[in-house]
């Protein structure tokens, strides 16, 4: 099965200093129908203007990952962590018994992102936060994972997560296409950062999202260049 949202159909608020559009019920946006996909409660797109950001507030037992579209964002929390995360690259915080964070646009054009929020499998893990770089030379025609607390993914150089899921990347370039796997019991979460695809035949734009479960294997074709993000996790 495959659920499409098309980017259009998102819920969303415009604050002035940041335009938010919503895959899953957040803030002010509620439907019942879009509360999580398996264990990925959150997927926001986020545009943010120079000079501007989240000031500090507190998380808890949430695994929360940035994926920066274009621009960089800024992270200071109340643990001595900072950092400047720029574009194509990835920020992840373990919230586990609390953190107190800030994000900041810096630059001088807006930042855009995609701030992913997965359920942890186990609450009360110590807090923590990293960001890595990931050149998109290296995920040509095939995923690369982001961020992972799956078994297996050890060693493979991702950021850790506390739960059985992944953040993976890839860019196609128009007409190829790449297949993954996707296990029983698991669900899948996609979304185009830029150009189309279809996704075992069903029509995929810039920024729209796509549920996946109960599909064995996930063959994604390039109708215009693209690059693409995806979150694996358990289904339920």
């Amino acid at each position: 099965m495959i659920d499409v949202r098309p980017f259009g159909s998102l819920g969303g608020a415009d604050h002035g200093w940041l335009k938010a559009r919503h895959h899953f019920s957040f803030a002010n946006y509620h439907d019942p129908k879009r509360m999580n996909w398996g264990r990925l409660r959150v997927w926001n797109d986020d545009e943010i203007a120079p000079g501007t950001g989240f000031d500090a507030h507190p998380h808890r037992d949430m695994e929360i990952i940035t994926y920066v579209r274009e621009g960089a964002i800024t992270h200071r929390d109340n643990l001595g962590n900072e950092g400047r995360t720029e574009a194509g690259d990835v920020q992840i915080m373990s919230a586990g018994t609390g953190v107190v964070h800030a994000e900041y646009n810096l630059e001088p054009a807006t930042t855009r992102i995609f701030q992913i929020w997965i359920l942890p499998d186990r609450r009360g893990a110590k807090p923590n936060w990293g960001a890595r770089s990931f050149p998109k030379a290296a995920r040509e025609a095939g995923f690369e994972v982001l961020a992972s607390g799956r078994p297996g993914d050890d060693g493979k150089g991702a950021l850790p997560l506390n739960v059985d899921g992944a953040v993976m990347a890839a860019t196609l370039a128009k007409g190829q296409t790449l297949t993954q796997a996707l296990a029983p019991g698991r669900a899948a979460y996609l979304v185009p950062a830029r150009g189309a695809v279809t996704v075992n035949g069903v029509a995929l734009g810039a920024r729209d999202g796509a549920g996946i479960v109960e599909e064995e294997t996930i063959a994604i074709t390039a109708t215009e260049d693209a690059e693409l993000v995806m979150v694996e996790v358990a289904a339920e």
